[in-house]
């Protein structure tokens, strides 16, 4: 344990901020006998979601440090994997996401929903696009048309053929009178809209391609809505009876920010989260196609701008808070020239200290948070996140019980930067390695 080595504030400075590259690889906790169908088994990969942490690591965690029937929770949830591990077993969970795909995509993934209704709306479903693929009536690509947000990002991104296919698939989803079944659909939708669009099919950052295939999307969509329907009959069987009744009994989750976790102080058992990277804002870009589709975004500024951290957010009092870490002021002054960087480092660091001071206000004393995270590096500056989330936490109350180093073969995350700009890129055109291992700091309310 590292409790016995850092306790303190004054612990953590002597305990060279260096040293913790230097914790040992616990190989246990790679899980790289895992394959991809492993980590992707029930719902878990309905959608593509950047940076989710495995499935297998949130179970082990889980199982490590809370008994059934207790709370977990998850800040930054992100597509969902800490609810249904916790809802496969049997804890209460609740989550919160800023991403309002995040929180569609969480919610299709841990609702239990009837198999039978699900494959009839499916059978309409497939009926009706195999007509609209033949002949479209005059009035349903009227109302198709009209049902897609006006928005010139769409034609950016979407061919008209494409276009059209991709609207009466929506309309025909909106369609459907049930709303969960139809969010589920909907998440199958947004699933398919990459391969769809002329977005470089093998570029995470967001880049057109003009010569890219166009794909069937009607075919694309029905066979992605196949495989879910699968899927969600495995995860039905799974759950317990009284969660598979009572869900909203043991799940909570919302669309909001971080720092309002909707529980009462001192209610959570333990909190295991992968929180955003100081960039996180780019992620805004990978999520902007159903975005644009479901109308949660206007323009790209003003949708990166709720994002953790974001430079395109203006904190008034930025300058006034006390982040807590002295790693983070030594950060900062090695960005003298850069104020975009700066703000951004500030900001960010000022969201997560609010973050974990929102965390320890729901945990029971002596309640646990494993905070999941990676150190990165920005123009050659190292950004140390592990080290200074672990200071920021200690100098608000917290404790270290355990730091676990890993590796990260399956984290399904941008995985270099551009060495000069900092940016996300594709592999091909840079040399630097972004999250090769990542710690698990498992913090304990003193």
């Amino acid at each position: 344990m590292y409790n016995d080595i850092i306790s303190s504030y004054s612990d953590i400075v002597s305990y060279n901020a260096n040293n913790f590259s230097s914790i040992d690889l616990d190989y246990s906790w790679s899980f790289s006998d895992k394959t991809i169908k492993d980590t992707a088994y029930i719902t878990h990969n309905y959608y593509t979601y950047p940076a989710k942490f495995i499935p297998q690591l949130v179970s082990r965690l889980i199982n490590t440090y809370t008994k059934e029937k207790e709370i977990v929770v998850d800040p930054f949830m992100g597509s969902g994997t800490t609810i249904v591990e916790s809802m496969v077993n049997k804890r209460y969970a609740c989550g919160v996401d800023i991403n309002e795909i995040a929180y569609l995509i969480s919610k299709v993934k841990t609702t239990p929903l009837d198999i039978e209704l699900l494959k009839k709306e499916y059978l309409k479903l497939e009926e009706k696009l195999t007509n609209y693929s033949i002949f479209a009536e005059k009035d349903i690509l009227i109302k198709s048309k009209n049902i897609v947000p006006d928005n010139d990002r769409i034609d950016y991104w979407f061919k008209p053929k494409q276009k059209e296919e991709l609207s009466l698939i929506f309309y025909s989803i909106f369609e459907i009178e049930n709303i969960d079944i139809r969010d589920f659909y909907l998440v199958a939708f947004g699933q398919i809209l990459k391969t769809a669009s002329i977005w470089l099919q093998k570029s995470i950052k967001p880049t057109r391609d003009m010569k890219k295939k166009e794909h069937d999307s009607y075919n694309l969509f029905l066979a992605q809505a196949k495989r879910m329907i699968k899927r969600h009959e495995i995860y039905n069987s799974m759950l317990d009876k009284d969660f598979f009744d009572n869900i909203d009994k043991y799940r909570k989750i919302k669309c909001g920010d971080s720092r309002y976790i909707p529980l009462e102080d001192g209610e959570a058992n333990f909190i295991v989260t992968s929180p955003p990277y100081v960039t996180s804002y780019e992620y805004a870009d990978l999520h902007q196609l159903p975005s644009l589709w479901f109308g949660y975004l206007n323009t790209l500024p003003e949708f990166r701008e709720k994002f953790i951290g974001s430079s395109y957010k203006n904190r008034d009092d930025i300058d006034k808070i006390d982040l807590k870490s002295n790693i983070v002021i030594e950060t900062i002054q090695k960005f003298e020239k850069n104020k975009k960087k700066i703000r951004e480092i500030k900001n960010y660091y000022a969201d997560m200290l609010e973050s974990f001071i929102e965390m320890k206000r729901v945990l029971k004393d002596k309640g646990k948070a494993a905070i999941v995270i990676g150190n990165t590096q920005f123009k050659n500056v190292d950004i140390l996140n592990a080290e200074i989330f672990c200071e920021q936490m200690i100098n608000i109350g917290f404790k270290v019980f355990d730091i676990i180093h890993r590796e990260i073969p399956s984290k399904m995350l941008p995985s270099t930067r551009d060495s000069v700009t900092g940016r996300f890129a594709k592999t091909s055109s840079t040399d630097k390695l972004v999250y090769p291992t990542e710690y698990i700091l498992i913090m304990e309310k003193s």
